[in-house]
């Protein structure tokens, strides 16, 4: 029974430890290049600098994703209700042509980059990307409020934005 407590104890502790949210993005991630609209190479880092002071909400998402076009109107009732935010869309798509033909096709406004090596990656491995769509919110620091939402009407999502 006594090692069975001792067990139990040391579990919680490691996979309490393991479990602590970022709440700054890596070097490697900061450093990792996407692509901008125009096909130039652009660091995270540059991409979190053009909206520094303002909360940036972070949409991972892919054109082939029936998840993320479920909830792209999601999206933008929140960014109607949260104009002062920035929304930054990164995508995974398998290739340029079918990421710029979405953007068209959903009418999906904000700034947008395309990720070359998707989730194998620098940004990928630290996000850990497990589902798309992924939502995270930035603050005005450049702080990590929020790593983690799948669902844009996630009120976890709105709470940091406002904070």
């Amino acid at each position: 029974m006594k090692k069975l407590k001792y067990l139990a104890i040391l579990l919680f502790t490691v996979f309490s430890c393991n479990s602590q949210v970022p709440t700054k993005f890596s070097e490697a991630a900061l450093n990792d290049e996407f692509l901008n609209l125009n096909g130039e190479s652009v660091a995270f880092k540059t991409i979190l600098e053009a909206h520094k002071g303002k909360t940036i909400v972070i949409d991972i998402w892919a054109s082939w994703c029936s998840d993320c076009i479920k909830g792209m109107p999601k999206v933008k009732a929140l960014q109607k209700k949260h104009p002062e935010a920035a929304y930054v869309f990164l995508s995974l798509d398998r290739a340029e042509k079918a990421w710029k033909n979405g953007i068209k096709k959903y009418q999906v406004e904000g700034d947008h980059y395309y990720l070359p090596n998707g989730k194998k990656s620098a940004f990928g491995d630290f996000v850990n990307i497990d589902w798309i769509p992924r939502y995270i919110v930035v603050d005005a620091e450049g702080n990590i409020k929020l790593f983690k939402a799948v669902e844009a009407d996630d009120n976890n999502i709105e709470i940091n934005i406002t904070k």
